[in-house]
């Protein structure tokens, strides 16, 4: 006897800016995990995104879709401000939570969380969907392979002219939680440290910003590291500086036998080791992991195990970025040499 297809999961999202269309079109892919549901402070809004991406359920607020009891999960896709609130709302409702990256303002909210998650008997997945890229993977399996020998250097690089428009909510810090490197910059120090080895001491440093312009936010950081592993790396984060096709970037790892060379979104990977050098493209489908990342949310949810991005391994990404800018603070004024 043939074992039915388990329901699809009913799934809304609280809020429907930019980044929830950007998972809806992800989700179009997982319709037999997931039907999903949209709510926003403007109703017409939410049925625009329910007629544009399928599924059912448009909600003229929060509150009402958090206490619908046919909602099984809700995604907290508004600014960092109202992370917390939200997610204990939905825990507190009985409902299993994606929160969109950065998580939560504050390291002390991730404590706040764990207990109502423990309360609710629920699912919190933090929405890193660079933990779940194809290029991630890759560069997990080719370093745990030895194919480049002892690691030495790791050198990430996101640089591109991205500037924000004067309304855009990411300029309020009190909304965003941060500046730059905080609200977006946080996807690639995860992924610096989700290779393998694990980052023990890191520390900032941020040049001057520059003048004038609607973009107001501190937009670059330059952040080095050592791992357990005793190599080191650095991380260099802009987007107020212009790029090959408007973002294009190469990122490397560095071994004592080789080097991996990378396309730092993951389009395509070069890994010079032993052997003959290797060309791979890991996996164009799902470039940005949004769909590894939601398969994942749905076996935890039917399968009871944690999600790979736990709170807790969110917490510990965020330990790093306080230790940054805490770096910052320690940092004196520069001195200046004369000749």
């Amino acid at each position: 006897m043939t074992t039915p297809a388990p329901v699809p999961l009913r799934l809304v999202f609280l809020g429907c800016g930019y980044i929830t269309g950007v998972h809806s079109r992800h989700l179009r892919r997982l319709r037999a995990l997931f039907t999903p549901g949209y709510a926003s402070r403007d109703r017409a809004k939410a049925e625009a995104f329910v007629t544009r991406y399928g599924g059912q359920g448009a909600y003229g607020d929060y509150a009402s879709a958090i206490a619908d009891p046919a909602v099984d999960a809700v995604v907290v896709a508004v600014p960092p401000k109202w992370h917390l609130e939200l997610t204990l709302q939905a825990l507190a409702a009985g409902k299993h939570v994606l929160v969109e990256k950065p998580a939560f303002p504050r390291l002390a909210d991730y404590d706040i969380v764990r207990a109502g998650r423990e309360r609710a008997g629920r699912v919190v997945l933090v929405g890193e969907n660079d933990h779940y890229k194809p290029l991630a993977h890759y560069l997990r399996r080719q370093l745990a392979s030895g194919i480049i020998g002892d690691l030495v250097f790791g050198s990430f690089t996101t640089i591109a002219h991205r500037l924000k428009t004067a309304g855009d909510w990411r300029n309020d810090e009190t909304l965003a939680g941060g500046d730059a490197f905080f609200e977006e910059g946080i996807h690639w120090l995860h992924l610096a440290g989700s290779l393998g080895p694990l980052i023990t001491h890191i520390r900032g440093f941020r040049p001057a910003p520059g003048g004038g312009g609607p973009d107001r936010r501190a937009k670059s950081m330059l952040v080095a590291f050592d791992y357990d592993n005793g190599a080191v790396g650095t991380l260099l984060y802009s987007r107020e500086v212009p790029s090959l096709f408007r973002g294009l970037r190469l990122s490397k790892l560095y071994g004592r036998r080789g080097v991996i060379s990378f396309e730092s979104n993951g389009a395509v990977v070069l890994t010079r080791g032993d052997g003959v050098p290797r060309l791979a493209c890991p996996g164009l489908r799902d470039l940005r992991g949004y769909q590894a990342m939601y398969r994942d949310f749905a076996a935890a949810i039917r399968g009871g195990d944690p999600p790979e991005m736990s709170l807790e391994r969110a917490a510990a990404d965020h330990r790093l970025m306080a230790e940054v800018y805490a770096s910052l603070e320690r940092t004196a004024p520069p001195v200046a040499v004369r000749p």
